[in-house]
Order: structure tokens, then C-alpha cells, then sequence
């Protein structure tokens, strides 16, 4: 029988584009990420489903019949990417030289070509395919037609659409115009989700009968909707609807599969610069990659989730729920060389997660599974068999503690915490697959497990939601079934090894970066998470309190000023307010055809008019008490009455660290208020908090990188470098300048780290766009190595595509061949900056791990607790405060050798705001 393959052309290019990473061009900066996501999908189309006959529908330029019924349709959706619509003429080459048909109607979209077609061949009893991720499309599934999302590798029956929609294909359509559709612009019935509508159909069978009938239902609103916008659901029943009747000039005969034009094919991919797939045994191969053949460097990381994952060998795990199993267990692990370990628990949240199974792998494609605190459902289920959790930490505490037993694992400092709190200190770490990941290429994706395994192992793991459920109804991991939860836990720890290995393999030159300073840090961060900060609540209430009131009296004045009262909180009403109540000039409306509020606006207008100078007040003072002193007083844990930041090591490009619960970087300290929360931050009674914060750090590594002779003379010379550089770009004696042509300098200075234009820096002073080039060009004419190291990072970050810091953390600028003239610009930012900004990371890592370690060898009692930017902050007893400034002065001042020297500034009080001295 005759299988027709339907291809939702705009549908998958557009998919392509996103799951492959957009850094991926040929050497002439050309983007080429969508076209080689499209032909992998083709390709495995082509080879699994082997169609007899296949056609591709693309939308046509302009509108279609749906925009001269209601002109709205589709109009809120965003400009084409830039990038995406440069690869148009390529994919359409591409399925050319395929020899598929491509097929483009105008006023008809390509749902209608593939509604046609596919009703066409069901009646001449044909297989068919639509290759799709479009509900619309749904409504087309039958019995002979099925829909495939080639990305999830899932096939869409009827019992398939209604498992995912609640009605089946035959009423996806009244779904449809019930709830309208966001994505499309169509207009439904107000407060009619997904669940609503699937009962009302269930009840009244269809869209007009549920119309018809709205006055027999019970809750006024919806009722009231119903008839109110019945038309609305009308209207959206006719946008919804696929025409099935398009007058195509081909017939389904005209759609069998031919030969690709293999000639056109190779011109194509070597202009693209797909190397991998000219050297395939042919085009119409699936290209599945796998960890032992690398392809080269084109697209060899840009291996598209649609592909096949290699198939894996079965893994075996083994439940170790009795004595004898256990020792069987640890006999093993004693004799392994490398040990991967993993917790399972009940909390994300170290201080509250209670301990329920522990996992290890030795090997490839084996793992154990110790369950410790599973519990049953209910009262009346008898309790899961299992060791007792004290009988087996008592057993492995040995082995876990022992410095000589080598142990692997995948964000270790988590687990470490959580041993910890059950009375075991990990020792014996010896690789990170996380921090490997990161050290490989930094800030490519998120750290989890899934997502590292995927990229790197091309290994689906089995995610939380498949084991515990997921929303209102997911349960603790303690309550999952030991049969459900022991592959799971045993792939968590299998897999870290396997990543362990293959990813050291990888980093083979480079692993001193992970062994000598991401992997000794992540203890420092271990502790130091465990440790917490003490925060004052009453304080931090006083603040919420002194805010709020506050906000409101600025709410009052806003009023005021603008003559009427009105929803602060409303871009819509503040944009109307502004920019027509009012008629403040230079407003810009947004796609949406809404006025724009955002801050940068507001910056602008707040000279001209009270009300946006007043709004910039009352968002940042809102910000404060959401963010900071609602929120801390939250966070601050029963037990250790303090709150504990989670450092984040491997999410930053750069190399910085970052923190979340909460997020103590960005504690604004330009405002008073701001400054206010760091009082909050308190030492505990009898301790003192001390502050070691570099002094521009950034500067210096510029003078140390560039080797300029009058940057690094003004260093060597203890100079105020911002007085300096004014007195040097005004031509005028140090002694003569200004506190403003101080503040200039500084805003050249850090400028020019930034790679800040003329443009940037004349907004900024509020100068010409002249002056302002003026005091550019006159600083590189007083420090012109400066624009050397410059220009040399530029020319370096071209040709391999990275950048380097200091201690040989890489930064990838891979858009900086791009054809796009912003991401272009971005990436040039980018690589004359990250050098300086991840060096004084890797400094700061350093002076961490070299502090940390020397406080637990001679002052134990004291302990970091923070680090935030270039700042460090330790808690120690009062008695000890000159002890350890000193050590943490020469100390961080001692972390790196430049050729200017690092210079800390030292401070000290009871709380944060005291020490750092604000």
C-alpha cells in the first residue's frame, strides 16, 4: 500500500532553528543551523519511515484567506529571525536537490496543502504521515492517517490525540474555537481552558451545540462568556477549520519518491560546509552520532535532538535490600578504582533532605541501589523492604570516608551536604561530570544530568516527572515505589560515571583546570553553603514595613501628578497615561501595539515629567521588598535560624559564580535603600564579619594583559587610576582635576573593559556623541597598548573561536564570524571583556581555595560565608578579627602574580553594610 509522507515544512524549520545552536555557520559567517537540523530530518524520514510518496508544504509571502476574515490573525507574531530567514533559499535548495516536491499555494498556508493531500490519499485508501508538532493538524488523524513528532519520537493516533487533548481528532476543532489559540492570535472564550472545554464537549457534543445551550449552564461566568462571545468562538471555528479543497496543480502520483540529485546535493554541503555528510555512505542515511566518532568541528556539537539516540546496551542494577547484598556490594566497591555515588532524598534543600537511597557504578552498564528511607503510601500498606538507614551508613561510612577510595559523581557538592547531614564526610573525590561539562565548553547548556548526557552520551535518562509524577500530584521521592525508584537512582550514578570518563577523555589537555581549581572550590562552596549567613528578621521586617509605606506614599504622588488615578502597575494604563493623557513626546510603541514602559524609557523621560521619575522609585523599592526583604525572611532556615545561598559554579560563561536562594549578587548598593538590606547580614553574637574586597581588579588585569607602560607605572605608583586617566585625556596636572572629570574617567576606564562605544559613553555622561569619541581616542593615545591587546584578542577570538582567562578558563565567542552585525558586535564585546572578567574570577576561585584552606588549618573557628563579585565575607570570633584580616589580605593579595600588583581592601563590623564600609 502506497505511504504518504506530508512534511510541515514551516513547522520543522522553525523547530531546526531552535534545537540547534545558533553559533553553527560555514567560514564565511553564514548561519546554517536551521538547514542542517532540516536535512537531518529529512534524512531520517527518508531511511526509518520509508515513504512511497512525499511532499512538502511551506507557507506562502503574505497573508492568506484567514487575514481577510479577521486581519488580527497571526499579527502579534515577532519579525523572523534575521538568521532564519537568511537559510530560507538553502532549505528550499535542499529539498530540490532531494527531488521532494515542494509544494507553496497562495492564500493557502501549508495545513491546508497537507489537509488535502491527506484527505486525497485516504480515499484512495493510502498510508499517510504528517510530520507536524501542529494541533491544528490534529483533526486530521485516523484510521489511515497518523501524525509524528520526529523531535519526541512520538506517533499521534485517535487514542493518542485524545490522551493528549481529552477529545479526539474529530473535536480538536471545537477545542480549538472554544479556547482559541494564542500562537495564532485567534480570539476564544474568555476563562475557556483546555479542561473546560473538553467537559462542555463532553456534555453538548459540539461547538454550537454548547453555544446553543450556554444558558443551561450553572456558573454565571462562564456562562455569561459563552454568550457574550459566541461570535469570537465562531469567528476562531472558521480560522481553525483547514481547507480541504485547495486547488493543487499536483496529483498524489506526482509525489513519488525519486532518486536525490546526489551531484546537487555535494555542491550544496560543501558551500554549507556539512563535511560529515559528504563523507556518508549516502544522502539519504540517518546521521546518528555516537561518543566514539567524533565528527569534525562543522556540526559535531550540533547534533539535533530530532536524531536517533544510539541504542544502549541494557544496564543492570541491582536492589540491595538485605545484609548479604550489601557487603556483596561493598567487597565490590572496595576493590573498584573509581566509584560513581549518588543520594536520592526528600528535599532539594540540604538542611531539609532526609537521606532515602544511595547509588553507585563501578563499571559501564552496571549500578547498585541502597534504599534507606522509602515509606509506604499509606497506613494501611506495609512498609517497603529495606536495610536500616543507620545499619547501612554505619557499613559504607568507611569506604565514603576514605581519602584513598577514588569517587565520582555529577554536582557532588549537593550530595556532599546531604551525606553530611546524615553523619558522613565524602571524602576522596576525584572528578565532577558537572564541572567537567563546564570546563569543556562553559555556559553551552544548564548542568543537570539529563541535559550533559544528552549533548554528550546522546542518552535520554528517565526524568523525575516519569517516577514521581508531576504538578499537584507528584510525591516525595520517598513515597516512589523501590521498584519504579531503583533504575532511576542507579542511571543517575552509571551515567555520571560514563560522563566522568568520556568527558575527562575530552579534556585530556585541560584537566587541570577541573582538578586544581573547580573541584577543590566546590568543597570551599560546600562549606560555605552549609555554614549560611545570619540575617537579622525583625530588621529585614522593619525594612518590608518602611518600604511598603513608602511605596505607597510615592503611589499618592504619582497620582498627583498625573491628575488621575490609575493602575501603577499597568504598562498598558502607564503607556496611555504618559504618552497620550499627558503627551510626553519620543514614545515608541511595541510590537504588540502597546506603548513601551520598560526602564530604559522611564531613564529617559524622567527629566522631562514627576510621574516616570517617581514609577522608576516605587519598581525599584518594590524590587527591593519582593526580592530581598519579603523574600530573606522567608529563607532564613528554623533549625540554623540563617540563610543558605546556593553557589552556582557551572552556569556562567565567564567563570564568575552566581548564587540563587537568594541572589546575593545583585543586592544593589547605588541606592540607600539597597544598602540598607547588607545591615540585615549580621555576625553572630560574640563573631565579627570581614570584608575583603579586590580593588579594580578588572583595571589591573588590563594593565597586566596589555603591558602598557603608563597603565602599569600608575598602578605600580599606588595612583588613583580614575584621577589619572582624567588628567590624561584633559591634558591637565593630576592636582587639577575634578570631582566630574574624575567620574568621566571612570565611566571611560570601565567603558572601555566593556568595550563601550562612543554612542554607549556619550548616553551615559550625557555628552555629544563628539566629546565623547574625543575622550575615547585620547585615552588610547595615553594607553596604547591597551587597543593593541584589544585588537590581538579580536583577531584570536576570530580564528579559534574562544577566548582564554588567565588560568586557562575558555570563553566561546562563536558569533563572532557571524553575517549579523549585532550578535557580531556582542561577540566582539564579549572577547575583550571576558578575558578580564573571568581572570578575576579565577583569581578570586583561587584566593577562596588558598583561604579556605588555611583557615581550617590555623583558625578553624572562622569560616568564609560569602563571595559576591570581588568580595569575600568571613565570620569569625571578635577575638581573632586581626588574625584573619591579615590572612585574608595577603592571601587574596598573594592568589595570582601580575605585573601590578593586587591590592585588597579590608573591613570589618557586625553586619555587611559595616564591614564592606558603604
Amino acid at each position: 500500500m502506497p505511504h504518504l509522507v506530508l512534511i510541515d515544512g514551516p513547522n520543522y524549520v522553525f523547530r531546526a532553528f531552535h534545537a540547534v545552536r545558533h553559533n553553527l555557520t560555514n567560514s564565511k559567517g553564514e548561519p546554517t543551523n536551521a538547514v542542517f537540523g532540516y536535512v537531518q530530518m529529512l534524512r531520517s524520514i527518508l531511511k526509518e519511515l520509508t515513504p512511497t510518496h512525499v511532499a512538502v508544504a511551506f507557507d506562502p509571502k503574505g497573508g492568506t484567506f484567514r487575514n481577510r476574515i479577521y486581519p488580527d490573525y497571526k499579527a502579534h507574531r515577532p519579525p523572523m529571525p534575521e538568521d532564519l530567514a537568511a537559510q530560507w533559499p538553502a532549505i528550499f535548495e535542499v529539498t530540490d536537490a532531494y527531488r521532494l516536491n515542494r509544494i507553496c499555494m497562495d492564500d493557502f498556508e501549508a495545513d491546508d496543502v497537507i489537509a488535502t493531500l491527506a484527505r486525497q490519499a485516504e480515499k484512495r485508501g493510502w498510508d499517510v504521515t504528517i510530520v507536524s508538532t501542529d494541533k491544528d493538524l490534529m483533526q486530521l488523524v485516523g484510521a489511515r492517517t497518523w501524525m509524528l513528532d520526529t523531535m519526541k519520537r512520538k506517533d499521534y493516533g485517535p487514542e493518542e490525540v485524545k490522551e493528549r487533548w481529552g477529545v479526539g481528532p474529530d473535536r480538536i476543532h471545537d477545542l480549538l474555537a472554544l479556547t482559541g489559540d494564542t500562537a495564532d492570535n485567534i480570539p476564544g472564550i474568555p476563562g475557556i481552558g483546555p479542561k473546560t472545554a473538553v467537559q462542555l464537549l463532553e456534555i453538548y457534543g459540539d461547538l454550537e451545540s454548547v453555544l446553543m445551550r450556554a444558558g443551561e449552564i450553572t456558573q454565571k461566568k462562564r456562562r455569561e462568556n459563552l454568550i457574550e462571545f459566541a461570535d469570537k468562538a465562531r469567528l476562531a471555528y472558521r480560522l481553525v477549520a483547514l481547507d480541504e479543497q485547495v486547488p493543487l496543480a499536483v496529483e498524489l502520483d506526482d509525489l513519488a519518491v525519486r532518486e536525490a540529485d546526489q551531484e546537487q546535493l555535494a555542491t550544496l554541503f560543501r558551500r554549507l560546509e556539512f563535511r560529515r555528510m559528504l563523507s556518508e555512505p549516502g544522502p539519504t542515511a540517518a546521521t546518528v552520532p555516537d561518543e566514539e566518532t567524533a565528527a569534525p568541528a562543522d556540526e559535531s556539537s550540533a547534533v539535533v535532538a530530532m536524531e536517533a539516540v544510539p541504542a544502549n546496551n541494557p544496564r543492570i542494577d541491582h536492589l540491595v535490600d538485605d545484609e548479604e547484598k550489601l557487603q556483596a556490594l561493598i567487597a565490590t566497591l572496595n576493590q573498584a578504582e573509581l566509584i560513581a555515588v549518588d543520594t536520592e532524598t526528600t528535599s532539594l534543600h540540604t538542611h531539609d533532605a532526609d537521606l532515602v537511597g544511595l547509588s553507585f557504578a563501578t563499571r559501564s552498564g552496571e549500578a547498585w541501589y541502597v534504599p534507606v528511607g522509602h515509606r509506604s503510601s499509606d497506613l494501611l500498606t506495609a512498609a517497603p523492604k529495606q536495610l536500616p538507614k543507620q545499619l547501612v551508613l554505619d557499613a559504607l561510612r568507611p569506604l565514603l570516608e576514605d581519602p584513598l577510595r577514588l569517587k565520582c559523581g555529577h554536582n557532588l557538592k549537593y550530595d556532599v551536604q546531604v551525606l553530611r547531614r546524615a553523619g558522613i564526610r565524602l571524602a576522596g573525590i576525584t572528578a565532577d561530570s558537572m564541572l567537567l561539562a563546564y570546563c569543556l565548553y562553559p555556559g553551552k547548556y544548564p548542568p543537570k544530568l539529563d541535559t550533559v548526557a544528552e549533548e554528550q552520551l546522546h542518552h535520554h535518562c528517565i526524568s523525575y516527572e516519569e517516577v514521581a509524577g508531576k504538578g499537584a500530584k507528584q510525591i516525595g521521592f520517598d513515597q516512589v515505589a523501590i521498584d519504579i525508584a531503583t533504575p532511576y537512582a542507579c542511571e543517575d550514578a552509571e551515567i555520571a560515571l560514563r560522563l566522568t570518563r568520556h568527558l575527562s577523555a575530552q579534556l585530556i589537555d585541560r584537566l587541570a583546570r577541573h582538578n586544581d581549581i573547580e573541584l577543590p572550590l566546590s568543597t570551599v562552596l560546600a562549606d560555605m553553603e552549609w555554614k549560611g549567613a545570619q540575617v537579622d528578621a525583625a530588621m529585614l521586617a522593619q525594612l518590608s514595613g518602611r518600604f511598603g509605606r513608602r511605596i505607597n506614599e510615592l503611589e499618592a504622588q504619582i497620582h498627583a501628578a498625573a491628575g488621575e488615578t490609575f493602575n501603577i502597575q499597568s504598562p498598558k494604563q502607564l503607556g496611555t497615561l504618559l504618552f497620550e493623557t499627558l503627551g510626553i513626546a519620543g514614545g515608541k510603541k511595541t510590537k504588540s501595539g502597546q506603548w513601551a514602559t520598560g526602564q530604559e524609557v522611564l531613564e529617559e523621560l524622567a527629566d522631562e515629567h514627576e510621574v516616570p521619575r517617581l514609577i522608576l522609585l516605587v519598581r525599584q523599592l518594590s524590587k527591593l521588598k519582593s526580592t530581598y526583604t519579603d523574600a530573606l525572611q522567608k529563607l532564613i532556615h528554623p533549625v540554623t535560624g540563617r540563610v543558605h545561598t546556593s553557589f552556582n559554579q557551572a552556569i556562567t560563561s565567564t567563570g564568575r559564580l552566581s548564587s540563587s536562594e537568594p541572589n546575593l549578587q545583585n543586592i544593589p548598593i547605588r541606592s540607600d535603600e539597597g544598602r540598607e538590606i547588607r545591615k540585615a547580614f549580621i555576625a553572630a553574637p560574640g563573631h565579627t564579619l570581614i570584608s575583603a574586597d579586590y580593588s579594580q581588579i578588572e583595571l589591573r588585569l588590563m594593565a597586566h594583559f596589555s603591558g602598557d607602560g603608563a597603565l602599569c607605572q600608575a598602578f605600580a605608583n599606588h595612583e588613583d587610576i580614575h584621577a589619572t586617566t582624567a588628567a590624561a585625556v584633559n591634558g591637565i596636572r593630576l592636582d587639577a582635576v575634578s570631582g566630574e572629570m574624575r567620574r568621566r574617567a571612570k565611566a571611560i576606564n570601565f567603558g572601555i573593559l566593556y568595550g563601550m562605544s562612543a554612542f554607549g559613553l556619550a548616553k551615559q555622561l550625557h555628552i555629544a556623541r563628539g566629546e565623547a569619541q574625543a575622550f575615547i581616542d585620547t585615552y588610547f593615545e595615553r594607553y596604547p597598548s591597551v587597543r593593541g591587546f584589544m585588537d590581538e584578542t579580536l583577531v584570536r577570538a576570530r580564528q579559534q573561536g574562544f577566548v582564554e582567562t588567565l588560568l586557562g578558563h575558555r570563553v566561546y565567542v562563536d558569533e563572532i564570524n557571524s553575517s549579523n552585525g549585532m550578535r557580531r558586535a556582542y561577540a566582539e564585546r564579549t572577547a575583550i571583556n571576558a578575558p578580564l572578567q573571568g581572570s578575576a574570577a579565577d583569581i578570586i576561585k583561587v584566593a577562596m581555595i588558598n583561604l579556605h584552606h588555611q583557615l581550617q588549618q590555623q583558625l578553624p573557628q572562622a569560616a568564609i560565608i560569602l563571595q559576591v563579585h570581588d568580595e569575600l565575607i568571613v565570620e569569625a570570633p571578635t577575638h581573632l578579627a586581626d588574625s584573619v584580616s591579615a590572612m585574608m589580605k595577603q592571601t587574596m593579595e598573594e592568589a595570582a602574580t601580575l605585573r601590578v600588583p593586587l591590592t585588597v581592601e579590608i573591613g570589618s563590623g557586625s553586619n555587611w553594610y559595616e564591614a564592606h564600609g558603604l
